[in-house]
């Protein structure tokens, strides 16, 4: 994805005011068989109901993070969309656990886009019902709106024409403002799911056994994690690199994993990974090799 099509500011409104198009770096793995909704509500951490379209984690046997994904569920197959880079995490960890399933475990190699914004219905000609999805002419749409941004989840050709392109500048504005986290850029193999700021989202606790459950579950009961993701918002006219590291007084208490630039906020923003003595609200330094700008602890979703 380039940084811009010509004009980021347009692209960051459409994306805010219009109807904007990003190609957000996801992909798709589809479980279908008369097995694959109870298959996957066994290991997934949210509860699987048919025509709803959830926000889950795939955990590890120890509670750690394997795949954050939207899932797409029918009567009888689940499309599960994660970053590109995990997809074949995702879907060979499920293979490891389809012992006597009547379900089959395949890559969808649809292209996966997002429209974001309120004109984003009128643009695919259809309407998504909140927190669903629908198909039409082998186009799958999913309602993955965050924090009141329309967003739509878009896996197949459909046609897109009437939105207006979205670079990456754009694009990590809008992730940072929602919070929105990427495997191996701000979260990793070793994160636990309350780091990640997506469970009150993600978790159903009242569901049944699920992969990692244990570790979510004594997590919750004990009230706290050490660290956790944030957001950073920079009160100088200062874009930091990425990596930075985030102090508090004098100690290193985390490090700064996306940068970006908030219209909204009309500040430079990140998110960051940093321990639990980082409150919202406090004052802290971002220091990087060369240079520093003070900010604050904000937190997720910054909008």
């Amino acid at each position: 994805m380039p940084e811009h099509h010509g004009d980021p500011t347009a692209e960051y409104l459409a994306l805010r005011e219009g109807t904007g198009l990003v190609d957000p770096g996801w992909a798709a793995v589809a479980v279908r068989g008369p097995d694959a909704v109870s298959f996957l509500d066994g290991l997934l951490s949210q509860s699987l109901v048919p025509g709803r379209t959830v926000r889950t984690f795939l955990l590890g046997p120890r509670g750690k993070l394997r795949a954050i994904a939207w899932a797409c569920v029918d009567e009888e197959a689940v499309v599960l969309v994660t970053d590109a880079d995990r997809r074949d995490v995702l879907g060979d960890d499920l293979a490891g656990y389809r012992i006597r399933v009547k379900a089959e475990i395949t890559d969808d190699d649809r292209p996966v886009r997002l429209l974001v914004g309120p004109g984003a219905d009128e643009v695919l000609g259809h309407e998504v019902p909140a927190g669903g999805w629908v198909t039409f002419d082998d186009v799958l749409v999913g309602d993955v709106s965050m924090a009141g941004r329309p967003r739509r989840l878009v896996l197949g050709d459909a046609d897109l024409s009437a939105a207006t392109p979205a670079g990456s500048l754009a694009a990590t504005a809008l992730r940072v403002e929602l919070g929105e986290p990427v495997m191996d850029v701000d979260v990793d193999e070793g994160t636990i799911p309350q780091e990640t700021g997506l469970v009150p989202v993600a978790v159903d606790f009242d569901k049944g056994c699920y992969l990692g459950q244990e570790l979510v579950a004594r997590i919750d009961s004990r009230g706290r994690v050490n660290q956790r993701l944030v957001g950073i918002r920079l009160t100088t006219n200062v874009v930091p690199p990425t990596g930075s590291a985030v102090r508090l007084g004098d100690r290193e208490v985390g490090t700064v994993t996306t940068v970006a630039e908030s219209l909204d906020l009309r500040a430079p923003v990140g998110l960051a990974v940093v321990r639990r003595e980082a409150e919202d609200g406090a004052a802290v330094e971002v220091v990087w090799e060369g240079g520093s700008a003070p900010a604050v602890v904000a937190p997720l979703p910054l909008i």
